[in-house]
């Protein structure tokens, strides 16, 4: 049964999933994506009106084009044997990441989210039931946030930390207000790449490819923790942005209101 229950939830994460390589407009919905991507180190541009409508909502999507410092999160609607490579990859190199995990994800791997907390990563919303947030009602909108948090202090006894990845990439200004309203920020991204279809995997060296070629400052990397190319690349990749003169560092930095003297880093035992 729980095997029938993964297979639904992957069908429908990857529906989802489908939609966001493009930027779009439709009955107020937007699917965040950028379609131009960066390239040479160039930060990709959304264009102006996406860009106002995220700065002037406690989103983000990029960090500063001064700063060589990249951000590294993960989308985690449930859990395929992929992470626990990704996670020794991420402790061996002491690189702090953003997981944004699903009720479904915290309901079936409460080990792995525990292992997130103790190595010194931090954990954000991404809904209980990954609905499309533009088409629930307030009172469902609150109830999602209200049920992850709650099922992430259930197996941690802590607070979950205070970002949202909308599912699907899927937000209006509606969606934006809640978040607000609710204490969260918003975290898109500028640079991810067709990973999570998991029976078209090409490779650890074809995700080291698409991550370099899209690398530039300030980056709010997305990679899904399904993908068994991005375990395969993972330590190559973090040796190889680093050469590159980056830094990895936890989201945290990007809101200047919200770090404190030391931020959460990697804590290795």
């Amino acid at each position: 049964m729980k095997k029938k229950h993964d297979k639904l939830l992957q069908t429908a994460l990857i529906v989802g999933m489908l939609i966001q390589p493009a930027l779009s407009v439709h009955a107020n919905d937007i699917s965040w994506g950028i379609p131009k991507k960066g390239s040479g180190e160039v930060q990709p541009y959304p264009g102006s009106d996406y860009e106002s409508i995220v700065k002037d909502n406690d989103a983000y999507y990029i960090g500063s084009p001064d700063d060589n410092a990249v951000y590294l999160t993960f989308d985690c609607g449930y859990e395929n044997g992929n992470l626990p490579t990704i996670l020794d990859a991420l402790k061996a190199a002491r690189v702090p990441a953003l997981f944004f995990l699903t009720g479904h994800f915290m309901e079936e791997e409460p080990e792995l989210v525990l292992r997130m907390v103790q190595e010194g990563h931090l954990v954000g919303n991404h809904t209980y039931d990954h609905p499309n947030l533009t088409t629930v009602s307030k009172e469902r909108f609150f109830d999602e946030l209200a049920r992850a948090e709650a099922k992430f202090y259930e197996i941690t006894g802590q607070e979950m930390s205070k970002y949202l990845r909308p599912p699907e990439g899927r937000f209006n200004q509606e969606v934006l207000n809640w978040a607000k309203e609710a204490g969260y920020y918003t975290i898109l991204w500028s640079l991810a790449y067709v990973d999570w279809h998991v029976d078209q995997q090409k490779g650890g060296a074809y995700a080291h490819e698409q991550v370099m070629k899209r690398m530039h400052p300030g980056a709010i990397m997305l990679l899904h923790s399904t993908s068994s190319d991005n375990a395969a690349a993972m330590a190559d990749l973090i040796s190889s942005i680093e050469e590159a003169g980056y830094l990895f560092k936890s989201l945290q930095y990007l809101m200047m209101t919200d770090v404190v003297e030391e931020p959460m880093g990697i804590v290795i035992e």
